[in-house]
């Protein structure tokens, strides 16, 4: 069970057998009749049958009246003889020696599998940063976090996130806040300088925002759930996102997705949770609520000021009303609410009759005389509300000297908070250790009612003795007793117990702040692996004291309104829309009608379509027949030979041609956009000056002539290779016999991103840009429109070789030049790098430039003989431990980054003149002109000459020798030299003239066969001599 699989200890087995509730007992007589049951109403038996099958029921009620948790009566009674003689100026300690009490701990909830990632990773990271080429972190810019909210209505979500987000703002984070919808809160979030965007989502179309530009997300709320789908498609697969769970309205309806079997609305609810890399819950109850769909990313940051905000709305809506009346109690009534823990277990009665029993040194004071009546009145606040553990009670109660009907049951499912406001006080009767502060206790001190608590650790360490409540020894049940009576005096409470009760509440409003501020500061140090370009954040100990010692109830004093009920249906909506995803029916009261639905959809849709699948094979087979038996015209199996090969040769090229296939051939140019996933759909193009090229075949486009980037070049199958060539990807896919699929003199690419972003091209930045292109403005030139110094991970303006390292851990100097000695066989090091002069102009990022068909082709082959050299240096360490000296942590997209820039390496010393593109206005700026590069460019090492010998070199070497060494050059393209040529040519010239001698063969063969002379034929006689017999035989 994920989290919980090696992270619980059952150091107490009574907690594991929880008492059947109601629902759990009427639903069994709905069940399906048993064999036996069957057997007993419609068989036919003799009379010893029926009489062993008596008895065989009779033996059934009276083991199963044994077991009942009406046992309690009789076990209670057995436990109250070890009671009497315990006094109450005694201990518990021969409780513990007879094995009815066992103080200790529960059932705990601990995140192994978690924290054992967060050590691993940990360990990861040292060493990396103890190897050769360790690391080094720029710290261009702050950690970018999404904080994604379901709305912005008032509430204990808004107030918690608000005040997380001021300390994170506080130690370095950035946060950008989303929500679903619009609210009050609005204000409040704009106030503190934090910058809001309400979302539109529909089942039509999906959320229009670049993830990646963010290091993680904080999602809050069930109602997030559109949000975690999205993360589910690629591109954003990999960002980390931590899910905050508040509601447990959808653990509540788990049992009934069960027993209906909704096995895909499970699945599908599986899928989503799977997908957080962390799950958050404010409490230790709702991971094990929510246990089925734990996958190991459980994690919980106690505190939340859900209590007070809940007892603020309580008593907003009941003001003026007198809860006593509507409960039954008196004026003068003295009630006592005793509760315990949240979690059922059999040792609950014993730890309320010892309590029972602490308190009933208090009958002789509100209770003077039998036929009075008792102004003490006793409730007991309990997770089991069987109707046998209500007369167990009772039992205990008149046992122990109560009078009748002082003491009821309270169960924790009906009006718990009216029980808490009117009570006087507030006992917590358990004795089991737990994780956090028990959450009832906290929302009695929330009522401003003094609390009286054993010294359990959870509760000594924000409960201080006599000052902000009170606390007993737990294994000294006498000094309970002593504790009574100094908040009780004269039927009333004490002023001290008054005191303490209003200091308790001032308490218990801001109660574990610090742990969530902190909690939730240590949890993204742990989950978030920042790039090297940014800072890491400052550390816990740097958040203002004042943020961690209170909530931030200042920001919403104006607009505090009390929507709790609004957010509970709402909760409600959102479960609901998902359950008419999977089943449109509707479900009231959730009936089993998941099998009536599927029988239907069954019955009649599949019978349908089953029908009409039918049909359509049966006409399309008559109409095969049918043009079987026409009459065809027939030619030669050489024209049937030539027509086949033509139309083999041309199925590609007819395949693609559609009608913006057909518009885009008259246009000077192209522009593709790689992409990857569903998630970046939203940010591409429609239009036919771009044309869209996946790099997956899952995740293209449907109903859009895109291209299938890993059908024209296999090696984009291995994911590895997909992950980190990224674009370059597409680069090589496309230049893979390109006249197959480009006949544009043009070509061009932009990166997604620069979209979602808004740095693509307008409408008259294209149509100047195309104008610049026919007119051969700038003759061969590279055009490009996203630039270096706008770029957000280049805030400090830093020259081009700065800003590499930057991007890629401090390695981008030393990975080029290591490249480029092993692309060009330099054997000794190479002492300097292509110049990249700081000359106040600037250069392309994000993969969004423009460049004549020819010259990228040139462009190609020289990142081909790049970044084979570069794999051929990286490769081993990645492709084994993720970890690669360009990042500081793991990254599928290891030398991506570096990439990303060597296309103004080859531009700039390769003479090509470097056009800026105003992407709003279209204006047109040269940077870096020619005159200004004589004496920097490394002319000769760029030029089309040595890199089209060394090219030729390579596919020798491969063509011919075919080396052991593994390289990656012959994945990413054609394997074309000289001799291949020659080769090609000597092998079409062979197949000519043996085609020419087959056919002289033929023909000769035709010539010199021999024809076989006529042997003769019958001439019938002439009338007169038919009674001769001759024959003449005519040559």
């Amino acid at each position: 069970m994920g989290s919980m699989e090696n992270g619980i200890f059952f150091k107490r087995t009574p907690l594991l057998r929880s008492t059947s509730s109601r629902g759990d007992r009427s639903s069994f007589f709905h069940k399906p009749r048993s064999r036996f049951a069957r057997f007993i109403l419609f068989e036919k038996v003799d009379y010893f049958q029926w009489i062993c099958t008596i008895a065989v029921f009779f033996f059934v009620v009276i083991l199963f009246q044994a077991f009942l948790p009406g046992s309690v009566v009789e076990k209670s009674s057995d436990s109250l003889r070890g009671l009497s003689g315990l006094e109450v100026s005694g201990d518990l300690g021969h409780l513990k020696e007879m094995g009815l009490l066992d103080f200790g701990e529960g059932i705990r909830f601990v995140p192994s599998k978690l924290l054992e990632k967060f050590r691993r990773e940990a360990i990861e990271a040292n060493r990396s940063a103890a190897s050769s080429r360790p690391g080094i972190r720029a710290a261009l810019r702050k950690p970018q976090l999404a904080l994604v909210l379901a709305d912005l209505s008032v509430d204990a979500v808004q107030l918690q996130m608000t005040s997380i987000a001021m300390s994170l703002q506080e130690i370095g984070y950035s946060i950008q806040v989303y929500s679903l919808e619009d609210g009050p809160v609005h204000a409040v979030w704009r106030k503190i300088g934090f910058s809001v965007t309400v979302l539109q989502i529909s089942n039509k179309s999906a959320v229009a925002i670049d993830w990646l530009n963010y290091d993680g997300i904080l999602v809050n709320s069930l109602e997030a759930r559109d949000v975690i789908s999205c993360l589910l498609q690629e591109p954003f697969k990999s960002l980390p996102v931590i899910w905050t769970i508040h509601e447990k309205m959808l653990a509540l309806r788990l049992r009934k997705y069960t027993s209906n079997g909704q096995v895909q609305l499970m699945s599908d609810w599986k899928r989503i949770f799977n997908r957080a890399t962390v799950i958050v819950f404010p409490n230790y109850v709702l991971p094990m609520m929510y246990s089925t769909f734990d996958a190991g990313n459980y994690f919980v940051i106690p505190g939340s000021p859900a209590e007070m905000l809940e007892t603020y709305n309580f008593l907003a809506l009941n003001r003026g009303h007198d809860a006593r009346i509507g409960m039954a109690y008196a004026s003068n009534d003295f009630v006592v609410a005793i509760t315990g823990s949240q979690f059922s277990y059999n040792g609950s009665w014993l730890e309320h009759t010892i309590v029972l029993k602490a308190l009933a040194p208090l009958i002789a004071d509100f209770c003077p005389d039998s036929s009075s009546t008792c102004h003490l009145k006793v409730g007991i606040v309990s997770g089991n509300s069987s109707s046998s553990y209500k007369v167990a009670l009772e039992a205990i109660a008149l046992k122990l000297g109560y009078p009748s009907g002082s003491v009821q049951h309270i169960g924790i499912d009906g009006d718990v908070n009216s029980f808490l406001s009117i009570a006087d006080l507030v006992i917590y009767g358990s004795f089991l250790e737990e994780q956090s502060f028990p959450a009832i206790l906290l929302q009695a001190m929330c009522f401003g009612k003094p609390v009286i608590a054993p010294d359990l650790s959870m509760i000594k360490k924000y409960i201080d003795d006599r000052v902000n409540g009170y606390l007993f020894p737990k294994e000294d049940i006498s000094m309970l007793t002593q504790v009574l009576f100094q908040v009780i005096s004269k039927g009333q409470l004490s002023l001290l117990a008054q005191n303490i009760a209003s200091i308790g509440k001032r308490h218990a409003k801001n109660l574990m702040v610090s742990e969530t501020i902190e909690g939730y500061a240590l949890l993204l140090g742990n989950v978030l692996k920042l790039p090297s370009e940014v800072a890491n954040p400052k550390a816990i100990v740097d958040i203002p004291l004042p943020l961690k010692k209170e909530w931030q109830w200042h920001l919403f004093e104006e607009i505090l309104d009390f929507k709790y009920p609004y957010r509970i249906f709402k909760n409600f909506s959102i479960l609901d829309k998902v359950e008419k995803l999977w089943n449109p029916a509707p479900m009231e009261g959730y009936p089993n009608v998941s099998g009536t639905v599927d029988q239907a959809f069954f019955t009649t849709n599949w019978e349908e379509l089953k029908s009409t699948e039918i049909e359509n094979a049966r006409k399309r087979r008559e109409e095969e027949e049918l043009k079987d038996r026409t009459d065809q015209p027939h030619g030669t199996w050489e024209e049937v030979y030539r027509s086949a090969k033509r139309a083999g040769r041309n199925r590609n090229e007819l395949h693609e041609r559609d009608d913006r296939e057909l518009e885009r051939i008259g246009q000077p140019l192209c522009i593709y956009e790689p992409y990857f996933g569903e998630g970046t759909w939203p940010f591409l193009h429609q239009t036919t000056l771009y044309r869209g090229i996946g790099l997956s075949t899952k995740g293209r486009r449907p109903g859009f002539d895109d291209i299938d980037a890993p059908s024209r070049l296999p090696l984009l199958n291995d994911p590895y290779y997909r992950d980190v060539l990224g674009e370059y990807g597409a680069f090589f896919a496309l230049a893979h016999r390109i006249d197959r699929i480009h006949k544009n003199a043009w070509i061009g690419f932009q990166s997604w991103r620069a979209v979602a972003r808004k740095d693509s091209l307008s409408k008259n930045a294209e149509s100047m840009l195309l104008e610049a292109i026919q007119a051969r403005r700038h003759g061969d030139a590279l055009y490009f429109w996203v630039r270096m110094d706008k770029d957000p991970r280049n805030l400090l303006n830093q020259d081009f070789w700065s800003f590499c390292d930057a991007v890629n851990a401090g390695n981008c100097r030393f990975a080029v030049s290591e490249a480029l000695r092993k692309m060009y066989g330099i054997r000794h090091n190479l002492a300097s790098l292509p110049p990249m002069p700081v000359d106040g102009d600037t250069w392309s990022v994000m993969y969004s430039w423009v460049l004549p068909t020819r010259s990228f082709l040139e462009f190609v082959m020289f990142s081909r003989m790049f970044v084979d050299a570069l794999d051929g240096e990286l490769y081993d360490e990645h492709h084994q431990s993720g970890r690669c000296y360009l990042s500081l942590s793991k990254d599928r997209h290891c030398y991506s980054r570096l990439l990303e820039l060597l296309v103004n390496v080859w531009a700039y010393h390769s003479a090509r003149r470097m056009v800026y593109v105003n992407p709003e206005t279209g204006a047109m700026q040269e940077h870096h002109k020619l005159k200004s590069r004589r004496g920097h460019m490394w002319v000769r090492w760029f030029s089309f000459t040595t890199l089209k010998s060394m090219d030729e070199d390579l596919a020798e070497e491969w063509d011919s020798d075919r080396p052991d060494r593994r390289s990656l050059w012959p994945l990413t393209g054609e394997v074309f030299w000289q001799g291949v040529y020659e080769r090609e040519r000597n092998l079409r010239h062979r197949q000519k003239v043996k085609r020419k001698q087959q056919s002289k063969d033929k023909i000769s063969r035709i010539r010199k066969r021999t024809h076989q002379k006529t042997l003769g034929k019958y001439v019938k006689p002439p009338p007169e001599m038919g009674s001769s017999n001759l024959t003449l035989t005519a040559q």
